[in-house]
């Protein structure tokens, strides 16, 4: 066993002291858990900084950073930050279920990664590893938890707050350094909560669906190399969240822009390569691309969960808010890639010639297949959503045509002196959004 799995090992060992929370929340008073269930984690925490600087447990726990230093800085920051969830647990209403279930997921996951790795390099088998291990863990560990306390959470529901846990840890560790690890499952805790607040209902169809089918596509497009691996985490994320938050509807839109704007970006590569206009990494988005398209339509998902029990709006403005997003990601992305190989663009504030890439450069082919892009998402809408309907269609094609015309406008002007590109994608899809929702209330298809 190598020295990294052998450090994960330990790691889990302090991350399985976590379940005496959920123990002592059922048996002591609120003050007497508070301390019983904190101390051991700081207790871990003063020996690692103070106590433990050489011998066997120094090394089975130090990480390389942690050697030049002297001190188990990395046990130290990881005890922490279980002390502090816990302590939310206890004083602040944070699931017992869902403390347990983010720490085992980010100490088991590790487990099983570094076991993985044991046996081979490849590096989607040790992320398949973890995400596995720290599903599998989560599950475990959580339904323990729900029975020590006595909770109400369903077996679909603590499946998905485990998958969600192991895919966002695994996205995170992705892009991130181990030392990160206290960031990582602070992360998992506070996108559980919310989960948890909303009170997500989950069948075990639901959920079985959607893990397969989202991560059958995930390893898809990483095969074809459309996404990178925190790309193809990132989008397996979002797709899980599309089904169990919203249904499938919202799901076959996400995954059109998904699929067709990764197809769009390998299409005639070398020629764009060639052109100056080709996406770095042969054409595989990363993670940055993909959330800066997606992450307005996620907030508009999750605000669609929310509605109206949390938020007072119809849930069905935030489904053209989300549509109009997607839209306008799809128009942008057609736009830039199929638009990018026509010749003689002009600059969209001028209208004067400018090089093939330039930063708010359009052509009217790109103009074109942008409209196209945008009735794709608005036919999709349509045919899954009976609020949408023709008028509803014609709603989200503007607000997909508003989104790519603003992110041009925004390249032409801020791009590159105040934001970068996938700043401009979010500030686009946002108008889009807005947009999209703004047009609907105006046509009477939904209400604020």
């Amino acid at each position: 066993m190598t020295t990294s799995a052998r450090r994960a090992g330990a790691f889990a060992l302090v991350g399985t002291v976590a379940l005496a929370v959920p123990y002592v929340s059922s048996v002591a008073s609120t003050a007497v858990a508070t301390v019983a269930g904190t101390a051991p984690f700081i207790a871990i925490a003063v020996l690692a900084l103070y106590v433990v600087d050489e011998g066997p447990l120094f090394e089975l726990f130090a990480r390389p950073g942690d050697r030049q230093d002297g001190r188990l800085y990395g046990l130290a920051g990881f005890a922490l930050a279980i002390a502090g969830l816990a302590l939310l647990s206890f004083q602040f209403g944070l699931p017992v279920p869902v403390f347990v279930v983010a720490v085992f997921v980010l100490a088991y996951g590790n487990v099983a990664e570094q076991l993985v790795r044991v046996r081979t390099a490849e590096v989607i088998l040790g992320t398949a590893g973890f995400v596995t291990g720290g599903f599998l863990a989560g599950t475990g560990a959580g339904y323990l938890a729900v029975t020590l306390v006595a909770g109400s959470l369903s077996v679909p529901t603590l499946l998905f707050f485990a998958a969600s846990g192991a895919l966002l840890a695994s996205l995170l560790r992705a892009v991130l350094f181990a030392r990160d690890d206290p960031l990582v499952v602070v992360s998992v805790a506070l996108l559980l909560w919310l989960f948890a607040d909303l009170a997500v209902s989950v069948t075990t169809t639901r959920i079985a669906v959607a893990l397969g089918v989202t991560v059958g596509l995930g390893y898809i497009s990483y095969a074809l190399e459309t996404a990178s691996l925190p790309g193809m985490l990132t989008g397996v994320l979002l797709g899980l969240f599309a089904i169990v938050l919203g249904d499938y509807g919202w799901f076959a839109i996400l995954i059109a822009f998904f699929g067709i704007g990764g197809l769009s970006t390998k299409f005639r590569y070398d020629e764009k390569l060639e052109r100056g206009i080709a996406e770095e990494n042969e054409g595989a988005r990363g993670s940055g691309n993909v959330l800066a398209n997606s992450l307005t339509a996620l907030f508009a998902l999750v605000a669609g969960a929310a509605s109206p029990s949390h938020i007072p709006a119809s849930p069905d403005l935030f489904l053209f808010a989300f549509a109009g997003a997607v839209a306008a990601a799809m128009s942008d992305t057609l736009s830039s890639e199929l638009g990018g190989l026509a010749d003689n663009p002009r600059l969209i504030t001028t209208l004067e010639p400018v090089p093939p890439g330039t930063d708010g450069g359009v052509t009217w082919q790109g103009e074109l297949a942008g409209l196209v892009g945008a009735g794709i998402v608005a036919g999709i809408a349509a045919l899954m959503f009976d609020t949408v309907g023709p008028l509803g269609a014609a709603v989200i094609v503007a607000a997909g045509i508003f989104g790519m015309t603003a992110d041009s406008l925004f390249g032409a002007t801020i791009e590159g002196r105040y934001v970068g590109n996938q700043g401009v994608n979010f500030l686009a899809t946002l108008v889009a959004a807005l947009v999209g929702s703004a047009f609907a209330v105006a046509v009477g298809l939904t209400t604020l």
